[in-house]
């Protein structure tokens, strides 16, 4: 798992944006979001606007502070971060039961962390799906550097309408990801149509759990600050993600949230309260650092104009992402394995 330094990090700062538009990127997407007086139809509309100006802002401060796999994980006392996060790609794909020489296909691949894992570890050949340009473009750097480009791919193109055959993969994957479409089934039904029948889909999705409370004042502030801080046009509950599988058409195998048995909290790499020097970059003391670097790049002219605020809104997502973890309220760690049936009803 690479880290990008601060050099990557300003250069990376708005992704394909021109380096003088991305202070009013900035500005439209701050707008869409409920903190700033966005709605969630409006959201939901201009998903792929939205979710293409997030990932362009916020990717290589994610490379810069977690690495190439943008995703959380259970884990256990002893244990690193890197090492849960590899351990998490691994339990997805034994789940799918991959076998060497299958084609699977990885939905919202972001830079391909897990995609280029994942095919190493099961002898695959994996297709990541992406709609972001800055992203794919990194990834594919990333994928020479691995020495992968034979067994790894990428394709641009929006998750809710896809540009493979019916029954084109013998598995599919979604890494947090699937949480930015505006719809669970029309997602959810791209994939069944992709999927070869008879096969499985996994995938760890952001939800609210049953403790969330729609009516509470201080629940509704933490949904926001993490839709406004990780590109999200709504977070759905794990009960509407399951409705929605179904719905779909596939056959739930099972289900559950895996924040539950984590011996330490998902959230640890964020909680300003606890410190790691294996995680530097995101304890209390590297995210202090982070934010004057990025004001003193922003200053001297080698970050964009914009990139603080950039850096302030996923501070807050973090702040957003502990509340939301220590009042169970939310979780990125909402797991199923659905399989499409061998004949189609």
């Amino acid at each position: 798992m690479s880290k990008a330094g601060a050099l990557d990090l300003a250069s990376g700062l708005g992704g394909k944006i021109e380096k003088d538009d991305v202070l009013s990127a900035v500005d439209k997407y701050e707008k869409y979001h409920a903190s700033f007086g966005g709605l969630d139809e409006e959201r939901k509309a201009n998903y792929t606007d939205m979710v293409n100006k997030y990932y362009d802002l916020a990717t290589s401060f994610y490379e810069y502070g977690w690495g190439e796999s943008f995703h959380f994980a259970p884990r256990w006392k002893g244990e690193s971060l890197r090492e849960s996060i590899k351990r998490h790609e691994h339990f997805l794909a034994l789940q799918l039961g991959l076998k060497p020489g299958q084609k699977v296909l990885d939905v919202g691949c972001g830079i391909g962390g897990p995609l280029r894992e994942i095919a190493r570890f099961s002898s695959t050949s994996v297709t990541g799906l992406n709609n972001n340009e800055y992203q794919i473009t990194r990834g594919k750097t990333l994928n020479r550097v691995a020495g992968v480009e034979q067994t790894c791919s990428f394709e641009k193109a929006d998750f809710m309408k896809m540009p493979f055959p019916e029954n084109s993969f013998d598995a599919v994957y979604a890494i947090e990801a699937t949480c930015h479409a505006p719809d669970a089934v029309g997602c959810y039904k791209e994939i069944y149509r992709v999927l070869k029948p008879g096969q499985s889909f996994a995938a760890y999705e952001w939800c609210m759990t049953d403790a969330f409370d729609p009516n509470n004042r201080d629940h509704l502030k933490i949904k926001a600050e993490i839709e406004l801080g990780d590109g999200l046009p709504d977070i759905r509950s794990t009960r509407q993600c399951l409705a929605a599988l179904k719905e779909a058409g596939f056959e739930v195998i099972w289900e559950k949230d895996l924040a539950k048995d984590s011996p330490l909290p998902w959230y640890l790499p964020l909680d300003t309260s606890h410190f790691s020097l294996n995680s530097f970059r995101l304890t209390a003391i590297g995210r202090f650092f982070t934010k004057n670097m990025v004001m003193a790049l922003e200053y001297v002219g080698l970050a964009p104009k914009g990139s603080q605020r950039v850096q302030s809104f996923l501070e807050k997502a973090a702040e957003g992402l502990v509340a939301g973890g220590k009042k169970e309220i939310f979780t990125p760690l909402y797991f199923f394995l659905a399989r499409k049936p061998q004949i189609e009803s």
